[in-house]
C-alpha cells in the first residue's frame, strides 16, 4: 500500500537501511540495478546508448562497458544529460511498472524505491514517505577510502558530483542517521518499519 522512497549520498548506509527492510517483508526495487537490467545488450536503452556515444562504449563480450561511458560523461555537462535523457525515462517507466506488479501482487505490499539519485533526478510527488540516510561527506568519503579503495581525491570527487546533503534532507519524511555503528543504523530502521505500520494501519505490526 505504501511507497517508499529511500535515498542518500553514495557510501551513506542506504542499502544497508533497504535489505533491513527487505527482511521485515519490504518489497525492495532498486534503482541502480533497474538500470543495469535496462542496460542489457537487446535492450532499447543500450541500443540509444550505443548510438549516442559510440562503439567504445561496448565490452569485449558485447555489453555495456559502464567504466568507459562513466570515463566519457564524468566531468562532461552535456554528455551526462545526454545520457540522463535516454536513461531517466526509461527508468521511471519501467520503475512504474514494477511498482504496479508488487501492489498488484499485494495491495498490502510495502514498496521501497532505493534510489541514490532522488535529489537529482525524481522529486517528491509521487511518495508516501522519503526516507533520507544521513551520515557527513567526511564519513561517506572515509568510508570510501577505508572500504572500497578509493583515493580521498576520487571519493570526494564523487561525493561532490551528487546533491548536497542540504538538498537531500529537505526532502525527507524521516532521517536515518548513519554516522555511528551498524547496530544503530539497524535499530532505526527497524524503527522506521514500525512507523511504516503506524501510518499504514498494518504493515510493520
Amino acid at each position: 500500500m505504501p511507497l517508499i522512497a529511500l535515498t542518500g549520498g553514495i557510501a551513506s548506509g542506504k542499502s544497508t537501511i533497504a535489505r533491513r527492510l527487505a527482511e521485515h517483508g519490504a518489497v525492495v526495487v532498486d534503482a541502480d540495478q533497474t538500470v543495469r537490467d535496462l542496460q542489457q545488450p537487446g535492450q532499447p536503452v543500450f541500443a540509444e546508448i550505443v548510438d549516442a556515444f559510440g562503439a567504445g562504449v561496448v565490452a569485449p563480450d558485447g555489453s555495456l562497458d559502464r567504466p568507459a561511458l562513466g570515463s566519457i560523461v564524468f566531468g562532461d555537462d552535456e554528455g551526462r544529460a545526454r545520457l540522463n535523457a535516454i536513461v531517466h525515462p526509461a527508468v521511471r517507466d519501467e520503475t512504474r511498472r514494477r511498482f504496479a506488479e508488487a501492489f498488484a501482487a499485494d495491495p498490502q505490499a510495502v514498496v521501497v524505491y532505493d534510489v541514490p539519485l532522488l535529489a537529482e533526478a525524481r522529486g517528491t510527488g509521487e511518495w508516501d514517505v522519503v526516507v533520507v540516510a544521513h551520515a557527513p561527506a567526511e564519513t561517506r568519503i572515509r568510508r570510501m577510502v577505508d572500504d572500497r579503495g578509493m583515493t580521498r581525491e576520487e571519493a570526494a570527487s564523487r561525493v561532490s558530483s551528487q546533491a548536497t546533503d542540504d538538498e537531500r534532507l529537505a526532502l525527507a519524511d524521516v532521517v536515518v542517521d548513519t554516522d555511528g555503528s551498524l547496530e544503530e543504523t539497524l535499530r532505526q530502521a527497524d524503527e522506521l518499519w514500525r512507523r511504516i505500520g503506524t501510518m499504514t494501519g498494518g504493515a510493520g505490526e
